[in-house]
């Protein structure tokens, strides 16, 4: 009973918006796609649908990630209060939701810029915040109204804090101030003066005369007065725990945890090449959390020996925020623009493979995925260069393989007959490689759009020129092979480039205006037609590089034929917000993935096998066929 109450918690908790619409897919979707390990997926394994099968999956046990959020505008802080989380928008406004389910239950409507700070009242019937507007608002969560705005800072209000009695709202700016407002009144009563922008301020827990606050990379201490006390430490980051026993500071790679009465150190921590941006400690103390470029890392404090519980490394841009909501539930802000709710104590590593032997150790991030059914494989190619071979039958690892990539910025493998090739970009140059040989074939230089037809075709070995009205820079979004394995495609910028695997020479390219350059476009490959989709406008362009001695001819969007898939909700669809796979003929959603697999760094789909690959160096593979959901 224990374990299906257990188990039964998570199913629904992941696929909780799917259940909701339409609850028949339980049996479908989410049951088959439970952990191997799982008792839910063990009783009723004989039951599934024949239409969809696991044939390897990511995680044996239930991930660490269970929930991911996708607001329509990037998070930019995140705050807890019991069951209520409240995420401030770069869009200007406030979400709310609920801390267990994850759904939206209301939104908040006032500033007109980015909200950068929040912070709930100790009895969580208020919520104040600070934005870029240079407003403060005071709200009642009760009716969803401004109760007050503030005004008075001439710089964007970069964080805000409540005293305990619940009378004072201190706020920091870039103007290089603190104030000091009567809840009441709405004035600003008081006013203190930095030699630098105000990062943070906070009021001391215990003691609601005194100040915390972050300028110029020092942490300093002020009574509310303004008399300011030398500086406590050098951080970027820190907050106090609940009991306002103890604080954390971050700096740089190093984390330590002090007390608030003696500043002696009681934990300390450090990551190499790692700069920490955000911290919070767990309702009971007993546990920190310290957020990074995109790993979060977990401490447990207690005791004599403070160690390291776990990592969670499931996302892809800076996480700017955390907060727990319970002991073991901690709530993640990212600049990929999603909010992820983690259960501390899981593992989403699989730690039983079918067979351990063919199980290679956990591996780099995967930067491509190969399927190719015909031949019953599927290709992973890795940040570190290596490739792997994965039988789509069993699940089993073939084959392993070490390239001389070194942290290649783009990298794909493929079997072209009975030739296992891997391609990759790095230092202006395509590498391509004959992986189970161990030679390097040819490399293959790229630099910056042409200006038009007449010059040169850019495959000098230096690859240093200025070209055009391009700059001579690169920069390669997409590398991907040819069905017939005959030519690599190169998508930088706003021009595709192809080149022929077997002889290194130009085959052709094409110069196209992007709906907007800062997006990131990314390549499909249909025999040798290329699309290239840009996320942001929702927008496909195409062309066929397979008419001899002719430039590619640009195709009409009705010319797709097949499966044409795009991961929706990933790094690379950042307009879409529902995580799964879907047709980009006829835009309907063909499969979707719960919150611990959502955002894989690469997918491939064949109408029967899909593959996905992850950061964490993971692969998973599933069996099924076409069904819309």
């Amino acid at each position: 009973m224990c374990q299906w109450t257990t188990d039964s918690q998570r199913l629904i908790l992941e696929h909780f918006d799917m259940i909701c619409s339409s609850p028949s897919d339980i049996y479908h979707f989410a049951l088959p796609i439970s952990p191997s390990l799982s008792w839910l997926h063990q009783y009723y394994s004989t039951e599934f649908s024949q239409e969809f099968r696991v044939v390897k999956g990511v995680s044996a046990g239930w991930g660490t990630c269970f929930r991911t959020v996708l607001p329509d505008s990037p998070p930019m802080v995140l705050k807890c209060w019991k069951d209520t989380i409240a995420v401030g928008l770069y869009s200007g406004s406030i979400i709310i939701l609920n801390a267990i389910t994850g759904v939206q239950v209301a939104i908040l409507s006032g500033h007109i810029g980015w909200v950068g700070s929040l912070v709930f009242s100790p009895d969580g019937t208020s919520l104040v915040s600070g934005s870029s507007d240079r407003t403060i608002k005071l709200w009642d969560m009760q009716t969803g109204g401004v109760v007050k705005t503030f005004l008075g800072h001439t710089g964007q209000v970069s964080s805000v804090s409540m005293s305990a009695d619940c009378t004072t709202i201190a706020s920091g700016s870039e103007d290089k101030t603190i104030r000091l407002w009567g809840t009441q009144t709405g004035e600003c009563y008081h006013i203190i003066t930095q030699k630098d922008p105000v990062e943070y301020v906070c009021f001391f827990p215990l003691d609601p005369k005194h100040l915390i606050s972050i300028s110029g990379h020092k942490i300093w201490q002020s009574d509310i007065s303004g008399q300011q006390i030398a500086p406590m430490c050098d951080g970027k980051s820190t907050t106090f725990s609940l009991d306002g026993i103890q604080f954390v500071v971050c700096n740089g790679s190093v984390v330590e945890v002090k007390s608030c009465n003696s500043k002696e150190i009681i934990a300390r921590f450090h990551i190499a090449r790692e700069q920490f941006q955000c911290c919070c400690f767990s309702p009971d103390n007993r546990v920190i959390a310290v957020g990074t470029a995109e790993t979060i890392y977990i401490w447990d404090i207690t005791g004599s020996d403070p160690h390291l519980l776990e990592t969670f490394a499931g996302q892809n841009g800076p996480i700017i925020s955390l907060a727990f909501s319970s002991p073991t539930f901690l709530i993640s802000a990212s600049l990929d623009k999603s909010v992820k709710f983690l259960q501390i104590g899981t593992s989403s590593a699989d730690q039983v493979p079918a067979n351990p032997k063919s199980a290679p150790p956990t591996s780099a991030p995967v930067r491509s995925i190969t399927l190719q059914a015909k031949d019953g494989i599927a290709i992973s190619s890795h940040s570190d260069g290596v490739v792997r071979i994965w039988d789509i039958l069993t699940g089993l690892c073939k084959a392993s393989f070490q390239s001389l990539a070194k942290n290649p910025h783009q990298m794909v493998t493929q079997l072209t007959d009975g030739r296992l090739i891997s391609v990759w970009y790095t230092d202006k140059k395509i590498c391509i490689w004959d992986t189970e040989k161990g030679e390097l074939l040819r490399t293959v230089a790229v630099v910056g759009a042409p200006g038009n037809d007449d010059e040169e075709d850019g495959d000098e070995e230096d690859g240093d020129e200025e070209d055009g009205d391009g700059d001579g820079r690169c920069e390669v979004k997409d590398l991907r092979i040819s069905g017939d394995g005959s030519t690599v495609f190169c998508l930088d910028r706003c021009f595709i480039q192809s080149w022929s695997i077997g002889t290194g020479e130009v085959v052709g390219k094409v110069k196209f205006e992007s709906p907007l350059v800062s997006t990131s476009p990314f390549l499909t490959i249909d025999g040798l037609r290329t699309w290239v989709y840009f996320p942001f406008v929702e927008s496909t362009k195409g062309w066929d590089f397979g008419i001899l001695g002719s430039s590619p001819i640009e195709l009409s969007s009705t010319s797709k034929n097949g499966p044409h898939l795009d991961f929706v909700g990933g790094i690379r669809r950042e307009k879409s917000f529902l995580p799964g796979i879907h047709d980009t003929v006829t835009e309907r959603v063909v499969f979707q993935l719960p919150g611990r697999l959502t955002r894989p760094s690469d997918v491939q789909w064949d109408g029967q096998y899909l593959v996905a690959g992850y950061d964490s160096g993971e692969v998973l593979i599933l069996e099924c066929k076409y069904r819309e959901l």
